[in-house]
């Protein structure tokens, strides 16, 4: 959808981010409790040799097998939740103006009332697939995928701020910089460094 492109924007303009995507890949680096977690659960075909996680085979076991789904995400959904509400406490602290957590399943994991704000990243599904085949994803990957997630029109409905990304870099830049300003900053945007 563009999540990953949004965040870096908001870095940019110098808004704190936090990533839950990368909060998972730590939560389950070797020697991390959540990994232990998930072998037990799943068995050690899910470890390459280096005994990290092999995350395309844990994917295609999961994404294949609803309940397996759910109980890896029963392993690694709390700690997330845990390690961004601890940083979003942190950073009211602080009294940071504007920051954002970024979090694929925002919807499906009930976390919205944690927000003042919810901003859906989106483009067509056309858009979508094909940036996922770009990626090396098949078509069965796809499908299993796209169906543990709610519809995009149902997100965008429940969204306040919606920034379309079926579109160029720099048009997608400005998209993020108008609502920031929406938000009453002030700030001097980056330079455009794109063509």
């Amino acid at each position: 959808m563009g999540k990953s492109t949004t965040a870096a924007c908001l870095v940019d303009f110098g808004i704190p981010v936090i990533d839950t995507d990368q909060l998972a890949r730590d939560l389950v680096r070797p020697g991390q409790p959540a990994l232990e977690e998930v072998v037990q659960a799943f068995g050690p075909e899910v470890l390459n040799a280096d005994g990290t996680l092999h995350r395309s085979r844990l994917a295609e076991r999961v994404f294949a097998d609803v309940s397996a789904r759910a109980r890896l995400e029963g392993i690694l959904h709390p700690r997330i939740r845990s390690e961004w509400r601890n940083q979003v406490s942190r950073w009211r602290a602080e009294e940071s103006a504007v920051t954002a957590v970024v979090i694929p399943l925002l919807f499906e994991t009930d976390a919205g009332a944690d927000f003042d704000e919810i901003l859906c990243v989106a483009c067509s599904a056309a858009t979508q697939r094909q940036r996922l085949k770009d990626r090396g994803w098949t078509d069965d990957h796809l499908n299993q995928r796209l169906a543990a997630q709610w519809p995009i029109a149902e997100k965008i409905r429940r969204s306040s701020i919606v920034i379309w990304t079926d579109t160029l870099l720099p048009i997608h830049r400005r998209q993020v910089g108008r609502m920031l300003r929406g938000f009453g900053l002030n700030f001097d945007p980056p330079q455009e460094s794109y063509s």
